[in-house]
């Protein structure tokens, strides 16, 4: 049998920041100190989602009923480097080339690639 987690039931959450310090509450409890930071999710239709992170957001309120989970902070650097090491660069170079915004100016390949890459990254173009 698996231990509960945070998550499993809503907490009452309590979040406060005046935009150089906040405090983080969770049933009743202040946890500020413990943590580095949080995200908060909401949905229509559920109950939001807290997330607990690196330093304070600013300028935050909340007061309500929450899931609660604690999140690992991913280095966005591996995230681009896993990106980019899946990207084929026959498809890439062909994807440039076949772009309709190449203008005959210097560095007109390494622009379009780097676009195309963009593209790529927000679903809208080939791998």
């Amino acid at each position: 049998m698996t231990a509960p987690s945070m998550a499993d039931q809503p907490h009452q959450v309590r979040l406060t920041s005046n935009g150089l310090t906040g405090s983080v509450e969770i049933d009743g409890t202040d946890i500020t100190s413990s943590i580095q930071g949080y995200n908060l999710e909401a949905r229509v239709g559920s109950a939001p989602l807290l997330v607990l992170y690196a330093t304070p957001q600013t300028g935050v309120a909340f007061e309500g009923l929450a899931h609660v989970a604690v999140g690992d902070q991913q280095d966005p650097g591996d995230t681009v480097a896993a990106f980019l090491a899946n990207i084929d660069p026959a498809a890439l170079s062909r994807a440039a080339l076949d772009r309709d915004d190449l203008d005959g100016t210097p560095h007109e390949l390494t622009r379009a690639m780097l676009m195309q890459l963009t593209d790529m990254a927000l679903g809208r173009g080939g791998t």
